[in-house]
């Protein structure tokens, strides 16, 4: 139910980002959707071997490295995608990510963790 309601979250993210930066792109809820999907078993498959293979560079950067293996994430699902998902460049790739990762941990404080309390 966690994974469902993670998959749901990152889809009205894309969408909200699709509509307020102008190099984002995303063309239904549909494809939001999927790329939230794809870019979660990205997450699982891909992501430990990356960060595996960066650890030199993000124990120097104290963990700041990983918001770049989330924004490679993110293009690797551009790539997946086709056209219904669209990131122009790294940059907003990276801003996306830095993004993501304070929405998420602001709604897993805030809402997820109190329902496991009661």
């Amino acid at each position: 139910m966690k994974w469902l309601i993670g998959i749901l979250i990152n889809a009205l993210l894309f969408i909200a980002f699709a509509g307020y930066f102008e190099g984002f792109v995303v063309s239904s809820f549909g494809a939001a959707v999927g790329a939230s999907i794809v870019l979660s078993i990205l997450n699982m498959l891909v992501r430990p071997i990356l960060i595996i293979l960066t650890l030199p560079a993000t124990l120097l950067t104290l963990g700041l490295f990983l918001f770049v293996i989330n924004a490679i994430t993110l293009l690797m699902t551009d790539a997946i995608m086709g056209s219904k998902f669209e990131i122009s460049g790294f940059g907003l790739a990276l801003l996306i990510a830095v993004i993501m990762s304070i929405v998420n941990l602001i709604i897993q404080k805030t809402v997820l963790e109190p329902k496991k309390k009661k």
